[in-house]
């Protein structure tokens, strides 16, 4: 699997909020801030939304000519998931893992969902490449050169994969992405709908540098696990036996009111990185904002670093990250 970094082809999207999952107020919210993602990653690189037929022409309205439109039957938003997971072999022919999309252990409808990861296989002309493991995209970070960061909380959670042991796991994922160390993450379990992603709290920067978040409010439950994390990362070594360098990614102090929620992911460790572009958050704390903008442009100083605001969609639990799956070229 290759690092996010690496050259994309495309970049894919899914445009559905429904009124059934989101509440009108925040479908609205949501649409826009797709919108909002799908122009700006589309300044970089193409990017193919899907897009339910009744959505079209709003998907069209919004999203502008930039972007291009496919038609498929959907049921949320959340491309990172649901999507294909791309990897490529020596020649560097593309497959897509189908990592059969359960709804997060069976938490939310998914019957569309579920099909999504092949129909992207098909229109990417990939290998489709089938597994008895259930997970999402979120929950997997890489650094493309053999070492990947994986939150237990979800990838080991028995509502995706009862009865798998953790080599058993381990010895799958090393076959289908190519890995030869896994770091594993305790994250959260029952949270959040994802059960703790990894890409909330862990990103590869390059090989030997990894980004981490840090949650500073300590009546908030990620407070005690992003300590954790850090000082497990801190003390870890990647599949080439290198000790991590980690770099804090502290989350907002406040946020705009108007989305404002428990669910709420105040955190900027969820960005996106496209070609020549890293597309993250702004949540309209000034003095944090710009420490996140400061810290990202340290950390990839041959991108622009273009913030956005997504508040609704970080009020329905998620980020910029977890819209998006990038296709390699």
């Amino acid at each position: 699997m290759p690092d996010e970094s690496a050259v994309h082809k495309r970049t894919w999207m899914s445009f559905r909020a429904s009124e059934e999952i989101w509440g009108r107020k925040l479908a609205s919210g949501a649409q826009d801030n797709l919108a909002t993602i799908a122009r700006t990653i589309a300044r970089y690189e193409p990017v193919v939304m899907l897009v339910e037929d009744e959505d079209y022409d709003t998907a069209q309205k919004k999203c502008g000519p930039s972007v291009e439109l496919l038609k498929t039957s959907i049921d949320d938003l959340w491309m990172r998931d649901t999507g294909a997971v791309f990897v490529q072999n020596q020649g560097g022919a593309l497959g897509a893992v189908d990592f059969n999309f359960n709804g997060w252990g069976d938490k939310q409808e998914h019957e569309n969902d579920a099909k999504i990861a092949g129909f992207i296989a098909r229109y990417a002309q990939a290998e489709l490449l089938n597994t008895q493991l259930a997970l999402e995209g979120g929950g997997i970070e890489v650094d493309g050169r053999g070492t990947a960061i994986i939150t237990e909380s979800c990838t080991l959670n028995p509502n995706r994969n009862p009865d798998v042991s953790k080599q058993d796991c381990e010895a799958e994922l090393n076959k289908l992405l190519g890995l030869r160390k896994i770091i594993w993450l305790p994250g959260t379990r029952g949270q959040d709908i994802t059960d703790g992603h990894t890409d909330f709290y862990a990103r590869f920067v390059r090989p030997g540098m990894v980004a981490a978040h840090l949650e500073n409010d300590p009546q908030f439950y990620d407070y005690e696990v992003t300590r954790t994390h850090l000082e497990m990362l801190r003390s870890a070594t990647d599949a080439e036996g290198r000790k991590l360098e980690v770099v804090v990614l502290e989350g907002p102090q406040s946020i705009r009111p108007e989305y404002a929620s428990n669910d709420f992911a105040a955190g900027y460790i969820n960005f996106y990185v496209a070609n020549g572009v890293v597309v993250a958050p702004e949540f309209g704390d000034i003095e944090a904002d710009s420490k996140a903008k400061e810290t990202l442009e340290r950390l990839f100083p041959k991108r622009d670093i273009v913030q956005i605001n997504i508040d609704a969609i970080a009020a329905g639990g998620g980020g910029i990250h977890c819209t998006t799956q990038q296709e390699p070229v």
